[in-house]
């Protein structure tokens, strides 16, 4: 019987004679050649793996997408200075128990149980909270960002803190950030949200700037975009409660037009400064607003023959508006959400 050897040899020889370039036979050819078809034929096309370098050119065009969950995508961190902000008066994370935190543990409870549908009654986006005041340098800002770190303490809530002041931002300011995109960017559509949102070093607590400066910006919170975008920031989370620092309600239509899209509005009224008038025109501007309640501001058990008057229409809209909230104008002897009084 002719030996394996002598068939490879013989099968390599009529590969030859057909024009076949089988190049040199190896040693382990043999024991792997099948047994020789009947006529010659060509050889089948070789596939050619690919070398490790064209695979690393080619990596740019290849490579998968980097898929990241929503909120995620382009989202920035910022780290607050904690230290700071606690020397000027507001509440942080691990700053130790204060009369003013004890005071913001009772005016974030009526609103957390509303926010979380436990209240007395159901409110359509009862966890979208505008913060506002009658008067510019009542303290808004500073009862904002406070409301927000305490709801940041809660375990089943997380917290947005939102700058709706949209003609004059003062939220990241009073953080020590630098200005950038956010909500008005987002309804031109010139960002998208994930983009704008910062992330912050305190649990639970996320930022949306009010971004660039835009002449319409009353137009644009009137607008269907924004009116979809809050649905869906009431929707899209439902352990998240959204605070809005937004403009006086006598001296900006802004804040007036916000106060449409709102399950709760809180107006801050400085004591013994705020002229009840001016108190009772705020809340008769937003009276289509289901909710509304009044947090009492610098309050203390000194009381005085008369209010100060020194914020008069007069000066208009900024007048020391922004500087005052966040310089240390803690709440002294804030009360929680009250009804109308006959003192402001």
């Amino acid at each position: 019987m002719t030996s394996l050897i002598e068939q490879a040899a013989a099968r390599l020889e009529q590969l030859k004679q057909a024009g076949v370039d089988v190049g040199q036979p190896t040693a382990a050819a043999p024991a792997t050649a099948p047994a020789a078809p009947a006529t010659p034929v060509a050889a089948p096309p070789a596939v050619i793996a690919p070398s490790p370098v064209a695979a690393s050119a080619a990596a740019p065009v290849a490579a998968p997408a980097v898929i990241r969950a929503p909120g995620d995508v382009t989202s920035k961190r910022v780290d607050l200075d904690l230290e700071a902000l606690t020397a000027q008066g507001f509440l942080t994370p691990n700053a130790p128990r204060t009369v003013m935190a004890d005071q913001y543990r009772n005016i974030k409870r009526p609103l957390i149980r509303n926010a979380t549908n436990k209240g007395a009654s159901s409110l359509n986006h009862a966890n979208l909270i505008m913060v506002t005041s009658a008067l510019p340098g009542e303290g808004k800002s500073f009862t904002s960002l406070n409301l927000a770190m305490s709801i940041a303490a809660e375990f089943d809530s997380t917290v947005m803190l939102v700058d709706a002041d949209v003609a004059r931002p003062s939220m990241l300011r009073m953080l020590g950030l630098p200005p950038g995109p956010g909500l008005l960017d987002v309804l031109e559509k010139e960002a998208d949200m994930a983009s704008v949102l910062l992330k912050t070093n305190v649990d639970k607590l996320t930022l949306l700037p009010s971004g660039r400066p835009h002449a319409r910006a009353t137009e644009l919170l009137a607008s269907d975009a924004m009116t979809a975008l809050l649905d869906d920031m009431a929707k899209r989370y439902p352990d998240r409660i959204i605070i809005f620092d937004s403009p006086p309600l006598l001296l900006t239509t802004e804040s007036r037009v916000l106060a449409t899209h709102m399950g709760q509005i809180v107006i801050v009224v400085q004591a013994e400064r705020t002229p009840q008038s001016a108190v009772q025109q705020a809340v008769a501007a937003i009276e289509h607003c289901p909710l509304k309640m009044l947090l009492l501001n610098q309050a203390s058990n000194k009381r005085s023959s008369g209010y100060g008057y020194g914020y008069g229409y007069g000066y208009g809209y900024g007048y020391g508006y922004g500087h005052a909230d966040g310089q240390g104008h803690a709440p002294e002897g804030a009360s929680g959400p009250a009804g109308n009084s006959d003192k402001a």
